[in-house]
């Protein structure tokens, strides 16, 4: 989002299909068929159920897949917070429901930056710079409501 509104040009943006580099320990080359190696290829929820051959759900707090998965997301979330320095950082979506992930990702995505960037959210509370989602499950549904009134509104305006 920007000013309020979500981005958009010359097609939808599509984080999720940044290629990312994959770790040398990792022979898994993802779910994704169009990338090897893509964000959602190998951090979704279907990339961990076909990595471990079990949902995330089902998965204990302390498997290894979430050691995995943090670095996974940390590095996509690394590349965003370099590329187009947002005020806060919300990951959601099925896999985050795993509270455990949290505190992970804001630890490696320090360990990642290095000291590179120097902005008090990210280097003294980054606990409120990664955050989940404030509607919780409920964003992806109102968010895709919230963009068919603005067309509607938009269309409308048109006539």
């Amino acid at each position: 989002m920007v000013e309020g509104q979500p981005v958009h040009g010359l097609v939808h943006p599509e984080m999720g299909h940044m290629l990312l580099p994959r770790r040398t320990d990792d022979g898994f080359v993802g779910t994704c068929p169009y990338h090897d190696g893509c964000f959602e290829g190998l951090a979704s929820g279907p990339a961990i159920e076909q990595r471990w051959n079990k949902k995330a759900e089902d998965l204990p707090e302390d498997h290894p897949a979430w050691e995995l998965e943090a670095h996974y997301l940390a590095l996509g979330v690394v590349n965003l917070v370099c590329a187009l320095s947002p005020e806060r950082v919300i990951l959601g979506g099925g896999v985050m429901g795993q509270q455990q992930l949290f505190p992970l990702v804001r630890q490696k995505v320090s360990e990642l930056l290095n000291d590179y960037l120097q902005a008090p959210a990210i280097t003294e509370d980054n606990d409120g710079y990664i955050v989940p989602p404030g509607l919780g499950n409920r964003s992806g549904v109102l968010g895709a409501f919230a963009l068919a009134e603005r067309a509607m509104y938009r269309e409308m305006a048109n006539r």
